[in-house]
C-alpha cells in the first residue's frame, strides 16, 4: 500500500465553484465528459468514468472538504481520499489531496489520474472556460 499526496491551485474558481465541481453529477460529467453517480450524503456510494471510480462518502463539509473511500478488489484496508479546499488570493482555490492505501499495482494509474485526468481536468476546466 502507497500513499499519495498532491497540491494544487486553480485560478479564478472559488472554493464553492470547484467544490461544485467534485460534487455535482452535472457538473462532473462536463469536466470529465462522462456521466457520473454522486450524492453528498454520508455513507452514499458513488461511481465515475463508467464505474473505474467507485466508494463511497464518509464525510464532507460544504466547499472546504470531501473524504470518500475508494473501492479496490480485495483490499483489506481502506483506501481512503481526502479533498480539501482553501481559499487563496481571494479568487483561487488551493487544493490538497491526501489519498492514503492506495494498492501497489494500482499507484501509478491512480496518481496519474488525479494529476491528469481529475484534478488537472478540473483545473482546465476553469482556467480555460
Amino acid at each position: 500500500m502507497k500513499d499519495f499526496k498532491f497540491q494544487l491551485t486553480i485560478k479564478d474558481a472559488l472554493p464553492e465553484e470547484v467544490y461544485n465541481a467534485l460534487t455535482n453529477p452535472f457538473a462532473i460529467e462536463l469536466w470529465s465528459g462522462y456521466p457520473a453517480v454522486m450524492h453528498m450524503e454520508n455513507n452514499a456510494e458513488f461511481s465515475m468514468w463508467e464505474g473505474d471510480i467507485v466508494g463511497r462518502i464518509l464525510s464532507f463539509i460544504p466547499n472546504q472538504m470531501i473524504e470518500q473511500e475508494w473501492f479496490f478488489d480485495d483490499n483489506q484496508v481502506p483506501s481512503i481520499a481526502t479533498i480539501k479546499l482553501h481559499l487563496q488570493k481571494k479568487t483561487d482555490t488551493y487544493i490538497v489531496l491526501e489519498h492514503n492505501n492506495i494498492p501497489d499495482d494500482d499507484f501509478e494509474n491512480i496518481t496519474e489520474g488525479w494529476k491528469e485526468y481529475y484534478l488537472g481536468a478540473i483545473k482546465l476546466f476553469f482556467e480555460e472556460a
